[in-house]
């Protein structure tokens, strides 16, 4: 088996004071490492510094998706806790009723009927009890569902920030430009924009096209195969308007660049590109796996956070731009002490 699909090679030691528990004090403060895939250069920068990378005509093509309460803490009608986790935005059934797919922890297996209630606004009752700690829940509320989750959930935030939800997570693990709910995850290489950077980057000349893409639980999910080609990866919900795909095409016609921000980005705009040829109106699921030999048709360049060790969003940028290439500037960056994951520094990938 070529080391290019061998998990063992999407490896890399990181110490765990790395790993970024809370956003920089500002959302643009943070650190940007410029990855040249040309001429292997590196170079480390201030998140605003993007806009010295960026030319008049290229496009920015950022993920509106926003991310909605999907942790919920109930009590059982005996008293005791469990917790839900929504594994996607749920889906009205009727007035003031909905379903959803849901992974669950408790003390003690739940059973079929059992009811829970995490507070006025919300009763939770359990369907239909699968494997995997998984559980169909039906949610009953009152008013809209959006209230009802916004007074009972919490931000979901990923397993690996160790601490409590604080306040300030509301509007931090959030983008600015956040729309469309549907998330469980935030699209976090868009956490590091402020209005005023995206208004500076447009009076520039740079176009803004804004997709959508769900984000889904499966996107922490480790790949626990040892040939990568064995995974099967997760599918999120995508959606491009037709003004959208006119921007990104018009972008490409006049010989800009088109750079996607995030890999959630980047798998909208490959997956569309892949069945059409194009970037063209699409809605619809997406389950396309980017791994080394994926021919990339939409994208020109990608900023994107340092992922996971063995996960599909570091095989994603290591097709992009070349495994050898990508973990030694991985090796670099913590180094020099930048901050991981979703709440960490920026890489911009040319």
């Amino acid at each position: 088996m070529s080391g290019r699909f061998r998990i063992s090679s999407y490896d890399y030691p990181l110490p765990k004071d790395q790993i970024a528990q809370f956003p920089a004090q500002n959302r643009d403060e943070s650190r940007l490492m410029v990855l040249s895939r040309k001429n292997k250069a590196v170079s480390h920068e201030r998140f605003p510094a993007i806009l010295n990378f960026l030319q008049k005509g290229d496009c920015l093509v950022i993920n509106n998706s926003r991310v909605f309460p999907a942790r919920i803490n109930c009590r059982k009608q005996t008293g005791g806790k469990i917790e839900f986790f929504l594994l996607h935005y749920p889906e009205a059934t009727g007035p003031g009723t909905a379903r959803v797919q849901a992974l669950y922890r408790s003390s003690k297996p739940i059973k079929q009927g059992q009811i829970f209630s995490p507070g006025a606004h919300l009763t939770i009752s359990s369907l239909e009890i699968k494997q995997n700690g998984q559980v169909l829940l039906n949610l009953s509320y009152d008013g809209s569902l959006k209230r009802a989750l916004e007074k009972t959930g919490q931000m979901p935030l990923p397993p690996y920030i160790r601490r409590p939800v604080q306040n300030s997570d509301i509007e931090r693990y959030q983008t600015v430009y956040a729309s469309a709910t549907g998330s469980v995850a935030a699209p976090t290489a868009g956490l590091h924009f402020t209005k005023a950077l995206l208004e500076r980057a447009e009076k520039k000349g740079i176009r803004l096209a804004s997709v959508t893409l769900h984000v889904g639980y499966g996107t922490f999910a480790p790949i626990r195969a040892e040939d990568i080609r064995e995974h099967k990866i997760h599918s999120e919900w995508v959606e491009i308007s037709h003004e959208a795909a006119q921007v990104i095409e018009k972008t490409r016609q006049k010989g800009g660049r088109v750079i996607a921000v995030g890999t959630t980005s980047v798998r909208t705009l490959e997956y569309v590109s892949k069945i059409h040829g194009s970037v063209r109106e699409f809605s619809g699921h997406c389950d396309l796996y980017i791994m080394p030999g994926h021919k990339f048709q939409a994208v020109d360049a990608m900023i994107t956070n340092f992922h996971l060790p063995r996960s599909s969003l570091l095989v994603l940028v290591c097709a992009f731009a070349g495994r050898k290439l990508i973990l030694e500037a991985y090796m670099e960056a913590v180094k020099k002490g930048y901050r991981f994951y979703s709440y960490g520094d920026a890489m911009f990938i040319v």
